[in-house]
């Protein structure tokens, strides 16, 4: 762990677990499969939205998971895919076709999805397969609203480690909760990353303030100064 992660609040677990009111961590390294990233769950009062479906070997785990926190994965609504990336989209067809979810994801990352293109998703790294996923809801712009029940979920394009990255973020009574995947990077060339845009990207995470950040990899960090000294920390670090 870096000095600027271990200023911050860092919660794993080996079981699902409620993160907050309303929000769950149902997949993951340690909950699913080695090679799934933090998969999570929104709980709308009736209807679900899935956050991520990890790489799909761990497809199973993470639909036990599910029903381990008290759910019932047939009232999942909506799967929002933050990148284009295998670990994060390679279950999202398996959930179609058993639950009949709609896929959202940002139009920029939607043509590497649609076409299983295995070098920007980075399924060649993985070895794992990846068949065309088809896209119901291609997002464009910042502030596009995925309703969830009686909660809104918020979208803001934050591109740099993908061209279509986005994160979301979501009001529960007085706690903002920030979904905000692969903070951290990798920056490469063959996923069209881009550090400049990143570091606005970061620039608009650190402008909500958020109470929790649901991270892609590293888990869950609370309260905002842990989320701020997260972000901030990566900043410096990719200033060097």
């Amino acid at each position: 762990m870096t000095g600027f992660e271990s200023r911050c609040t860092l919660r794993s677990e080996k079981s699902p677990f409620k993160i907050c009111d309303r929000v769950y961590q149902v997949g993951g390294p340690d909950l699913s499969s080695g090679q799934d990233c933090c998969v999570y769950l929104l709980d709308g009062d009736g209807p679900l939205c899935l956050i991520d479906s990890g790489c799909g070997p761990g497809y199973k785990s993470i639909v036990a998971n599910i029903i381990r926190v008290g759910f019932e994965p047939e009232r999942i609504d909506t799967l929002l895919l933050t990148h284009c990336h295998i670990d994060h989209v390679g279950a999202a067809s398996l959930f179609r076709v058993e639950y009949g979810v709609d896929i959202v994801a940002h139009e920029k990352d939607s043509a590497p999805l649609e076409a299983g293109d295995r070098l920007m998703t980075a399924a060649f790294l993985y070895g794992v397969r990846l068949d065309p996923i088809a896209i119901d809801r291609k997002l464009e712009l910042d502030g596009e609203e995925i309703v969830v029940g009686d909660l809104v979920l918020r979208t803001l394009h934050t591109p740099g480690h993908t061209p279509g990255s986005i994160s979301a973020y979501t009001d529960i009574d007085k706690t903002r909760v920030l979904f905000g995947q692969d903070i951290h990077g990798p920056f490469h060339p063959d996923f069209g990353s881009d550090i400049k845009e990143w570091r606005h990207s970061m620039d608009k995470l650190l402008a909500l303030d958020a109470d929790v950040l649901c991270e892609g990899h590293f888990g869950i960090y609370s309260p905002s100064d842990a989320v701020r000294a997260y972000i901030e920390g990566y900043l410096e670090h990719f200033a060097r």
